[in-house]
This record gives structure tokens, C-alpha cells and sequence, in this order.
């Protein structure tokens, strides 16, 4: 069974009360709920983490590139900073699948950027907490390698 680490990094344990006009009501712990839910329909397992620390993001994602885990990772604000997670994220040898619940385009110019889409396998931007489902769907249909070519993704 293929394990799926699903990384959220800075306020994204507040969902569902900050910001619900952008983010949604869905509590974290709904999400957790429903990302762990797919993954099991799916055949994989999902390994849900969130940090408001960079420097325990970092360590999430080495882990990762050592397991040879791909990750779903929506990093939150440290999208548009981090080098760092970027530089981590590039030592990945399986899928890295950049999440974003609201269109980080339609706002402000500052989240226009990310640092993550440029070492990431595909990015899904603006559809809510589905991102994350259609995320892991995508992964799935990989394969257990996590790795087989899918038509129309090269």
C-alpha cells in the first residue's frame, strides 16, 4: 500500500474558523476526516500532518524524500517564502502535488508566486477542500509505484 504524506503548513489547523469566506467551513479535523476516508477507498494511506514551523515541515518532507513517499503539501503563506521547502521539496523522488484551497491567483499579488510549482509534479489551485481529494486520486492512479506514466501527464 502506497503511504501519501499530505503536508499543511501555517494557519491551516484553524480552518473552518479563519477566514471561512476564503477557506471554507470545513474544520481541519473534517478535512483529516475526509482525506483519510479517500485515501482507504483508494487503496493508500494517507499520513496527515500540519505545522505552523517551517522547521518541522522540512523535516516532514526529508522524511518523505528518504520513505521515497510522495506528498500532497499545501504550505500555506510559506508557498510564496520558503526557499528552503522549495530546495527540500526538489529532493523528492516521487509525486509532490502543490494544494491550494482558494485561488491563490484572484488575490493578492503576493500569493501570485509560489516557489513549490516549479519542483512540483501538478498543481491544483481554487477547489476548496476537493483539491486534496483530486490530489490523491491522481496519486492512485499511478499506481503502487507512485510513478507509472499516466497518458496525457508528460
Amino acid at each position: 500500500m502506497t503511504t501519501v504524506l499530505v503536508l499543511n503548513g501555517p494557519n491551516l489547523g484553524r480552518l473552518g474558523r479563519r477566514e471561512p469566506d476564503v477557506y471554507g467551513a470545513t474544520t481541519y479535523e473534517d478535512l483529516v476526516l475526509l482525506i483519510e476516508r479517500e485515501a482507504e477507498e483508494l487503496g493508500l494511506k494517507a499520513v496527515v500532518r500540519q505545522s505552523d514551523s517551517e522547521t518541522e515541515l522540512l523535516r516532514f518532507i526529508h522524511a518523505a524524500a528518504d520513505a521515497g513517499d510522495p506528498v500532497i503539501l499545501n504550505a500555506g503563506a510559506l508557498t510564496h517564502t520558503s526557499v528552503a521547502l522549495r530546495d527540500a521539496c526538489a529532493e523528492l523522488s516521487a509525486p509532490l502535488i502543490e494544494v491550494h484551497i482558494s485561488n491563490v491567483h484572484k488575490r493578492e499579488e503576493f500569493r501570485h508566486h509560489s516557489y513549490l510549482s516549479a519542483v512540483a509534479t501538478g498543481v491544483i489551485v481554487g477547489l476548496g477542500v476537493q483539491g486534496y481529494l483530486l490530489a490523491l486520486r491522481y496519486l492512485a492512479s499511478l499506481g503502487s509505484d507512485g510513478r507509472s506514466s499516466v497518458e496525457g501527464t508528460e
